[in-house]
């Protein structure tokens, strides 16, 4: 029970069709279902209540990146939505993230509902030090992730989305109890069929990624392209025990 909940499946499916479908078959498998921008664009919200409604849990991958207003007020719809975990984009700044927090919060209390984790993305793991200097940023990922984990425990956020090579660094970086690392990038050689189209490229195994002090990981392709998602998604628990 508790290593099925430090997982989170990937829902990046093209149809809500296929999304249900997937979530149903690992529904009471897994801790946690991700739902980003391809499904939520073509499906809307109603994905995401359908799920929350059916007793599971949801991490809306949004990775709102806006000016304050609109990401605090965009936060808040999320918090309605009844989702477990969100994220804004470190980068947005640190009135950004606080007003994020603030409004995930108000919002909660006000509506006496469950508060969600807000969390922010650091470097996202298809990023490498060409891609950061591509984009003005000298420092490394594992600077650039330090420096963001740090402001946004400052601000007031749950945690972060870091690489498996980063958690040790955010660790370090951020002591405090209760912190969140959520790491995407998670990949299996011996699990399920070869995931095609891989455009990550600071990934780790679910195990050393666990070991590394993950609070979750983040699995998509590997189970959902699987031929067997249901077993895929079973070894995996199994293999971060």
């Amino acid at each position: 029970m508790a290593n099925k909940s430090k997982l989170i499946v990937a829902l990046d499916l093209e149809t809500i069709d296929e999304a249900r479908e997937m979530w149903r078959r690992l529904r009471g498998m897994v801790g946690m279902f991700k739902i980003g921008s391809q499904l939520f664009t073509h499906a809307g919200p109603s994905i995401v209540q359908e799920i929350v409604e059916a007793g599971e849990r949801v991490f809306l991958d949004l990775k709102f990146h806006d000016i304050p207003n609109t990401v605090a007020a965009a936060s808040a719809e999320a918090a309605r939505l009844g989702v477990s975990l969100l994220n804004v984009h470190a980068l947005g700044g640190g009135e950004m993230m606080r007003r994020a927090a603030e409004a995930v919060s108000s919002v909660s209390v006000r509506e006496n509902m469950p508060r969600p984790n807000l969390i922010a993305v650091t470097v996202l793991t298809s990023s490498d030090e060409l891609t950061l200097k591509e984009t003005g940023y000298e420092s490394s990922p594992k600077t650039q992730v330090a420096r963001l984990a740090e402001l946004a425990a400052v601000c007031g956020l749950d945690g972060v989305v870091a690489s498996g090579h980063e958690i040790q660094t955010v660790r370090a970086c951020v002591p405090r109890k209760g912190f969140l690392i959520v790491t995407p990038g998670v990949r299996i050689t011996s699990v399920g069929s070869p995931v095609t189209g891989d455009d990550q490229k600071r990934v780790m195994m679910p195990n050393d990624a666990i070991r590394a002090g993950a609070d979750f990981i983040v699995v998509g392709r590997p189970i959902t392209q699987a031929p067997d998602p249901a077993r895929a998604a079973h070894e995996i628990v199994e293999q971060i025990g």
